[in-house]
């Protein structure tokens, strides 16, 4: 099923009151303890890309240690080990290997998950399957080439990527481009075309598109449009993962259902950003900052800060197509309504979607808005995410039954 369709880049929506994006802790130890490392991610003000691999291997350790509990329930042990501690122990020692910064707060954490289980035996071989797999998986991607350094030189014929204004930071994350793929077969399976000839009438026509509406004075933004932009400003993990386990509520899903959810989400999201790495640094296309500039605007800047990275394709789509597609795949429905709320750095926007497709049109439009991307950086965006999510929710973590994995809690025993 093909979710995503041509995106709509000014697509604009009611915003509704602001409401607290903070969230209580849930019954579900999936979504508590997804919610608990995602805060501490951003409490740290971990860059998006380091976030989408480190919760994909926290997702990755907590469903394989409930996939062990399950292995030895069938098995028939007495006792059963306890699937809150192996829940908590897999996502706490995941997390702590890229937060040591955290560990206080996230010890304090596992401190409280393990206290009321009362069977000691149950508890203790829920901690060891935990830790055991927390260990695993972090070991499975000690060597992906993440931590490698990769310095890039800058470009300077038109169109070719170099520092943007104002503080002309350089290239950052080039050997992401690299990366090990968590489910993809390589980097550039789904490497979109080249993005337009810079000096060809589109190009041109989007540079000017981007000097009307994409700057920080005289913009032809309104005030929604404004709205937009901040309220998607926020790293792709973040946003997205809240959105997954808001879903995963409303949509009454147990524990295991939503384990394998949020793996597949953020599964797409760290393949994601290792496929759309591999396009910006094989074309190195420049900015829009850079661009209108070019073109005689010599103080524009883009209306919110620049990433240091090239224009083509837009990651931040990359990635929000990818987590709706598996999203609408899980449930075999796009037209899942749902509203949340932006964390930093423009915290407390509230906006409501009626579809999976419908937020990540609209996230891909408010890099325009932004001044961030060039429209055609938007669409190859879309269609990588899409292939790249359609990919891992096809290959990736098939459950034994696909039915049951999906259902509510009431029919997913």
């Amino acid at each position: 099923m093909r979710t995503l369709r041509t995106p709509c880049l000014f697509l604009t929506l009611a915003a509704l009151a602001p409401q607290s994006p903070h969230y209580m802790p849930n019954a579900n130890a999936v979504l508590h303890w997804n919610r608990v490392t995602a805060a501490a991610f951003a409490a740290a003000n971990t860059d998006p890309v380091t976030e989408s691999r480190a919760l994909a291997i926290v997702q990755l350790a907590v469903y394989d240690a409930m996939k062990s509990i399950d292995a030895v329930t069938r098995a028939h042990a007495a006792p059963a080990p306890s699937m809150d501690a192996a829940i908590a122990t897999a996502a706490h020692d995941a997390a702590i290997s890229f937060l040591p910064g955290a560990r206080d707060s996230l010890d304090e954490e596992l401190v409280s998950a393990l206290e009321p289980i009362a069977d000691n035996a149950a508890r203790r071989q829920g901690i060891d399957i935990g830790r055991a797999r927390a260990t695993a998986m972090l070991a499975s991607r000690a060597h992906d080439g993440s931590d490698r350094k990769v310095d890039l030189q800058p470009g300077a014929k038109p169109g070719e990527y170099r520092p943007t204004p104002p503080d002309f930071t350089p290239a950052w994350m080039a050997q992401w481009s690299s990366v090990t793929p968590f489910s993809l077969r390589s980097c550039d399976q789904f490497r979109p075309p080249a993005p337009p000839a810079v000096d060809g009438p589109l190009a041109r026509h989007e540079v000017e598109q981007l000097r009307r509406i994409g700057g920080q004075a005289e913009s032809a933004r309104n005030d929604e449009q404004n709205q937009i932009a901040q309220f998607w400003y926020e790293n792709s993990p973040q946003g997205w993962n809240r959105i997954a386990c808001r879903v995963a509520e409303s949509q009454e899903l147990d524990a295991f259902a939503s384990a394998r959810l949020l793996a597949l989400v953020n599964l797409a999201m760290a393949d994601g950003f290792i496929a759309s790495f591999d396009a910006k640094y094989h074309y190195g296309y420049w900015r829009p900052a850079t661009a209108v500039r070019a073109a005689g605007e010599r103080e524009w800047l883009s209306f919110l800060g620049t990433p240091p990275i090239p224009d083509y394709p837009s990651a931040h789509t990359v990635l929000g197509a990818a987590a709706a597609t598996v999203l609408a795949r899980f449930f075999d429905n796009d037209f899942i309504a749902f509203e949340t709320t932006s964390g930093q750095p423009y915290p407390g926007l509230t906006r409501r979607f009626w579809s999976f497709s419908d937020a990540a049109c609209e996230n891909g439009a408010s890099r325009v808005l932004a001044g961030l991307h060039f429209p055609t950086a938007v669409r190859a965006g879309y269609q990588l995410g899409e292939d790249v999510g359609t990919w891992v929710f096809e290959h990736a973590l098939l459950p034994r039954d696909e039915k049951a994995a999906a259902a509510p809690a009431s029919a997913a025993r």
